[in-house]
């Protein structure tokens, strides 16, 4: 299939494609509809990590929490465990299996967390002529952890994790303007320029994701990404949870038109 078949299908017939077994980025997919980071934890510690995505906004804006055990609701009208192109299993804070479906490993007392996505914020960049290159070239986004400390909440601490885009030097104020209509999904850029100065040594060496695409004259510029999340399961170590694989997001049955701002 094509890009533009990605871009025109609806979420329905998008769960459906995963649940037939497409593992790849779901970048570029039914626009007009918003993406989503999934974390799902046991119900003791649900409360907590509310508490971190209201005391972090920005790396982990909160789309959706699902009643416990539940495996969808009126934000995903699919299945959570079926329903993404692959998943990621941890135990305390390990990573101890990668899957294409966790129906085996769901749990009555397991809550889904859903959290915006900067896929969501792309097809704006795109229409206004910002080429998202990795989409352009068939990959992952580039994801960097970061010494940018998050708000740490009862059990959970991170630092935060940032997706990066290279952009025209040109173009990075309308970049910025138009994100930051976009609050719902990461917003506004946390950094432009200099990786080193929030921690990152390589940008060709990304911790999840593909290496980037830059062209002369791009600068790097750096949103706060909801693989955080993942970052701080890593980091807090909790008995058990399930995270989304990067980049392969929940198509979720929220507009995207409803998460932007006048």
């Amino acid at each position: 299939m094509t890009l533009e078949t990605w871009r025109s299908l609806t979420p329905e017939q998008a769960r459906r494609r995963l649940r037939d077994g497409y593992t790849g980025t779901t970048s570029g997919w039914c626009d007009g509809w918003a993406q989503a980071n999934l974390l799902a934890v046991p119900r003791e510690q649900a409360f907590d990590l509310m508490l971190f995505a209201q005391r972090n906004p920005k790396a982990c804006p909160l789309l959706d929490v699902f009643d416990p055990g539940a495996r969808s609701s009126a934000r995903f009208q699919g299945d959570i465990t079926t329903d993404l192109p692959a998943y990621r299993v941890y135990e305390r804070g390990e990573l101890v299996a990668e899957k294409t479906e966790v129906t085996g490993l769901w749990r009555d007392d397991l809550v889904a967390f859903l959290f915006g996505c900067s896929f969501s914020f792309e097809r704006a960049l795109t229409e206004a002529g910002i080429e998202m290159r990795h989409t352009t070239a068939g990959r992952t986004v580039p994801m960097y952890r970061t010494t940018i400390a998050c708000e740490p909440a009862g059990v959970f601490s991170s630092s935060m994790v940032v997706s990066m885009r290279g952009v025209p030097a040109s173009r990075v104020p309308d970049a910025v303007r138009i994100c930051a209509r976009y609050p719902a999904v990461h917003g506004a850029p946390v950094h432009i320029g200099d990786p080193a100065s929030i921690g990152i040594t390589d940008l060709d060496t990304p911790d999840w994701g593909d290496p980037p695409v830059l062209r002369d004259g791009d600068v790097p510029v750096f949103w706060a990404c909801g693989v955080t999340p993942q970052a701080m399961v890593m980091e807090s170590r909790p008995e058990f949870a399930i995270a989304h694989a990067p980049g392969r997001m929940a198509i979720t049955d929220i507009r995207e038109a409803d998460l932007i701002t006048p």
